[in-house]
């Protein structure tokens, strides 16, 4: 399992105009200006990809930070 900075890093990948260093594990990601239900699936497409583990859109509505969302993705290992 990654950690949760390499999970953060890999969160903040998936975003082309916020600024890398806006995104912290802690920092919930709906407030930036960016946020959108495409970026969401791109996030779900990354936690498939990185940790092959299956998000539903229940899960990510659970979520409102980095940090809350790699403890979901923790306990689906």
């Amino acid at each position: 399992m990654k950690s949760l900075e390499e999970f953060v890093e890999l969160f903040a990948e998936q975003f082309d105009e916020t600024d890398a260093s806006e995104i912290t594990a802690d920092k919930n990601f709906r407030e930036l200006v960016e946020w959108s239900s495409l970026i969401g699936l791109s996030i779900i497409a990354m936690v498939d990809e990185e940790f092959e583990v299956t998000l539903r859109g229940e899960d990510m509505r659970k979520a409102n930070t980095p940090a809350e969302l790699y403890e979901i993705v923790k306990s689906k290992l």
